[in-house]
């Protein structure tokens, strides 16, 4: 690795700390200073470095996590009151956050809940239960073809599987940040497993996973944040791009999958579909692909996974 790879690495996992900071606590009232001090940087180069990695500022950005959660949480948690989830969110105001909202999503948040939530995906395209598309900012989507105007849920390869819920234990991990599309996360993954190899960390019964820190029906997809995760038993020192993660434990909706890399968004609807009729919502906490094996030991060159979602009774 030259000098200027390293410096960059070292440079990419610094900004990761902090963005992992305010993905956790976007709730709490957070100055520039401590967020430069937990990249190690001094305020006034943090602002620079942080804007010219992520292509937003760091206030931009914080904002923004912030005002995505209270999205999120307007889809799944249908009995709080739009005041309850803006002051849970960090607001410091009702108007702040309605004007913040409708600054970001076009729409104010009364609309954004009423409208039909995304349930399924077909060729990028987000639907709702009735079949309406959607934007990816939840506004009504006008296709180009008219013939997509609705769908049916029948129309959708929704896949056989048991979809049961369960306690998953906590994994501790090892990982490299991706952030934008989903099939371009094999580059990080590459990253991971470059460093993991020559430190012994690859073995017969290794586990790898994604995290998902955004919901694609809410985040545009140039800023989703994946991260590809190893399963380690035993602490690592990381250094660079890779960092540490633990995955937390808890109760999450567990469906088992064996697919080809084309099939990912069919188990993802099966997922959204069982939702629908299990007496659960979506609980707090990320979801994740747990995988079986690599794909190219995989007679058919198939993934197998299990797709956990965290879960809350409805």
């Amino acid at each position: 690795m030259t000098i200027q790879d390293s410096s960059r690495a070292e440079y990419i996992s610094r900004i990761n700390r902090v963005m992992e900071y305010v993905d956790t606590y976007y709730y709490e009232q957070v100055n520039l200073d401590k967020l430069a001090e937990i990249a190690h940087f001094s305020p006034f180069h943090f602002h620079r470095i942080f804007t010219a990695l992520t292509g937003e500022t760091p206030a931009d950005f914080f904002l923004r996590i912030r005002t995505e959660k209270a999205a999120q949480q307007l889809k799944d948690y249908r009995s709080k009151s739009i005041s309850e989830i803006a002051f849970d969110c960090g607001f410091s105001s009702i108007s702040l956050f309605a004007r913040t909202f409708k600054k970001h999503f076009g729409i104010n948040a009364t609309a954004y809940r009423k409208i039909e939530q995304p349930l399924v995906v077909k060729n990028g395209i987000y639907y709702s239960k009735n079949g309406q598309p959607l934007s990816k900012k939840n506004q009504i989507y006008v296709p180009h073809n008219n013939e997509l105007c609705t769908i049916n849920l029948k129309q959708l390869v929704i896949m056989e599987t048991n979809v049961i819920v369960k306690d998953m234990p906590e994994m501790q991990t090892i990982y490299c940040r991706h952030t934008g599309e989903f099939n371009k996360i094999k580059n990080a993954y590459g990253k991971l497993m470059k460093f993991a190899g020559p430190r012994g960390l690859i073995k017969p019964n290794s586990h790898t996973v994604t995290v998902y820190h955004d919901d694609p029906s809410v985040t545009e997809i140039s800023k989703v944040r994946q991260s590809a995760c190893l399963v380690i038993d035993s602490d690592v020192k990381t250094e660079g791009e890779i960092g540490k993660m633990t995955i937390p434990g808890g109760k999450f909706a567990v469906g088992h999958f064996e697919i080809k890399v084309t099939e990912f968004e069919e188990a993802w609807n099966t997922m959204c579909v069982w939702f629908t009729e299990s007496g659960y919502e979506p609980g707090e906490g990320n979801p994740y692909e747990f995988y079986y094996c690599d794909p190219e030991n995989h007679p058919e060159n198939k993934f197998v996974l299990d797709i956990c979602i965290p879960v809350k009774p409805l």
